[in-house]
């Protein structure tokens, strides 16, 4: 039976795709390393491209082989544009060669542009369904690209053509980790395992699957495992440093991550191991080092990397901002752009009254960013994806307004040099945003209302809970003794979808989540600033809602972790000093530190004061 892709036939993968202001890039974060397995264009791949070229010229297409092995020549010798232009030239003289749109789509791949590869190696399985290894490449390419449910699929479709292999049970159980059906990812690297138990890739990947589901702790005995079979495992020792970060060991991550930076192959698991590096500098308190290890984040190999469309001079730690016009982007996930806001006020002091400062950030953070630094101009930025790359500009900007900028940076930059120590944090106990005071009281004469009990709001999930970041929240059911603590009202703080929870808090544990009636707690940010100020107390994870709370003066209670590396080394958070942090005695303990975090809003509340650490 012929090896069938399980990919559209007609291009459903559009060449780009656009955005407003709200689409959210993805914050400077690190992944695993070694997720699905393979190099499309590593030796061992070349070869087999040059075996099927020697095969094809048995066939007699004489005249574009020649072509196609120049094409593989300068793969080899990582020039992929050429290699791409090559295989134009011999598909116009054969478009009907399978493995000149494999050899396209690798070329493709490697340049970054990643939707034609995923049309060229499409096309490349129709021409060639006896070939499971286009399958394996197309499937790791649709991961990279988020399309997890079809890179499952081809994963399947090419185990059923090879259904011995490592490579593709180990990838087999990536797509099914990302799809978060971790006991499904489990079992398919247990069977793998019996079958093949030396193979120190799969000891990785169930250490990984082990470590994402939150068994970080079991996860470093199998990362050790790994290692034993395989000392020289870089990727394997990179993601053991990740676990040890987790824990809150960030010297002993930081010495896996640079041990294992040496022996590392490809750029992009170089540029992420880089990125990885500077945060594990910053949890150990190495904060100088750290920020300016961080400008990994906009290495072009690191494959969540936002680009700005921005013609102007890049601020560098050592610029001269007296007088000037600077531009500070906003960057990252929301949360981050609220986090990072934190250093306006230096460069408002900076660019002094002579100079300017334009703010480009999230357009539902204008409204509370204008009324917080009214001598800066601020508008909203624009985010596209572009091949699904993160592409973002000032949007409110004409080119007129262009030419009077001197100098632009993205907004965590400026901390390599006004926040090189600890001990350059302000402290700013009443934030540094300024929520609307009408609308301040408007909520506390609404939550007034409810009777005097203190009201305490909650929020307990992000809105993006893939596996990478799912282990860092608590799951719902473990917070009962916060939400039955006696006296005090819950008001939900949760955006996204929550009628779930609230439903079970009603009929699980007898606790009505009061909703703030008229808002929009994902897009009415201005006014969430407000309604957080008018509480007792926030309680929660950091999220863009913490983050507002705090940066707007509201007591905090910030749920931990061991490995954050925004506490700079600390057992406080440096960027909000008001905010009270509660961290797990060890990573995934939720049941006792919910104990900890009820018993102390119980306390709180006899006493009648929530601030403080």
């Amino acid at each position: 039976m012929p090896f069938q892709s399980s990919a559209p036939k007609t291009a459903p993968f559009p060449a780009s795709q656009t955005a407003d202001a709200d689409a959210r890039a993805l914050p400077a974060t690190a992944r695993l390393a070694l997720g699905p397995l393979g190099d499309s264009a590593s030796p061992a791949a070349l070869e087999r491209l040059s075996k099927a070229l020697a095969d094809l010229a048995a066939l007699r297409r004489e005249i574009a082989i020649p072509i196609l092995h120049e094409a593989v020549a300068a793969m080899h010798a990582d020039r992929h544009m050429e290699g791409a232009e090559l295989c134009l030239k011999a598909l116009a003289i054969d478009d009907r060669i399978g493995v000149a749109w494999h050899i396209l789509a690798i070329c493709r791949e490697k340049a970054n542009d990643f939707t034609t590869a995923l049309r060229c190696y499409d096309t490349a399985l129709q021409l060639s369904p006896d070939e499971p290894e286009i399958a394996n490449d197309l499937g790791r390419l649709a991961i990279q690209m988020g399309f997890k449910e079809l890179a499952e699929k081809l994963f399947l479709a090419y185990l059923e053509k090879v259904p011995n292999s490592v490579p593709g049970a180990n990838n087999l159980a990536c797509a099914q980790r990302d799809l978060l059906r971790f006991d499904d990812a489990i079992d398919t690297i247990r069977q793998a395992i019996n079958a093949n138990p030396e193979s120190a890739l799969l000891w990785n990947t169930l250490a990984s699957i082990l470590a994402e589901r939150g068994d970080v702790a079991q996860s470093v005995q199998f990362f050790d495992e790994a290692l034993r079979l395989k000392p020289d495992f870089n990727s394997c020792r990179y993601n053991r440093g990740g676990a040890r970060m987790s824990l809150g060991d960030p010297v002993g991550a930081l010495a896996d991550c640079e041990a294992a930076l040496p022996g590392v192959a490809l750029e992009s698991e170089r540029a992420m191991m880089n990125l990885a590096r500077s945060t594990m500098l910053l949890s150990a308190g190495r904060v100088a080092e750290g920020w300016d290890a961080y400008e990994a984040r906009f290495d072009p190999h690191y494959i969540d990397v936002t680009h700005f469309m921005i013609d102007r001079p890049q601020w560098t730690p050592d610029s001269d901002l007296r007088g000037k016009h600077l531009l500070l982007m906003g960057e990252q996930g929301l949360g981050d752009e609220i986090l990072f806001a934190n250093i306006v006020p230096d460069l408002l002091d900076a660019v002094g009254p002579e100079g300017t400062l334009t703010l480009a950030v999230e357009h539902r953070l204008v409204p509370l960013f204008a009324r917080s630094f009214p001598a800066a101009v601020v508008g909203p930025h624009g985010t596209l994806r572009v091949d699904h790359h993160t592409v973002r500009a000032p949007r409110f900007m004409d080119a007129e307004a262009m030419e009077t900028v001197d100098l632009w940076a993205p907004m965590a930059s400026p901390l390599r040099r006004f926040r090189r120590n600890l001990g350059d944090f302000p402290d700013r106990r009443a934030g540094f945003l300024t929520p609307d005071p009408a609308r301040v009281a408007f909520w506390r004469a609404e939550l007034a209302a409810l009777g005097p009990a203190p009201k305490v709001g909650v929020i307990w999930k992000s809105l993006v809970m893939e596996s990478a970041r799912v282990r860092f929240y608590s799951p719902f059911d473990r917070w009962a003794p916060v939400l039955q603590t006696p006296g005090a009202v819950m008001v939900n703080l949760q955006y996204g979808e929550s009628g779930e929870e609230i439903a079970r808090a009603r009929a699980e544990l007898g606790v009505e989540l009061w909703t703030p009636p008229g808002i929009d707690l994902k897009n009415d940010l201005d006014d969430l600033t407000a309604l957080c100020a008018a509480l007792d107390v926030v309680i929660g994870p950091a999220t863009a809602t913490t983050n507002l709370a705090a940066a707007g003066g509201a007591a905090l209670w910030l749920i931990s972790t061991p490995g954050a590396w925004p506490r700079l080394g600390t057992d406080r958070y440096p960027w909000y000093p008001q905010a009270r942090l509660f961290t797990p005695r060890e990573h995934n303990a939720w049941e006792p530190l919910m104990a900890d975090i009820g018993a102390a809003l119980a306390e709180a509340i006899t006493k009648h004061s929530f601030s403080g650490t």
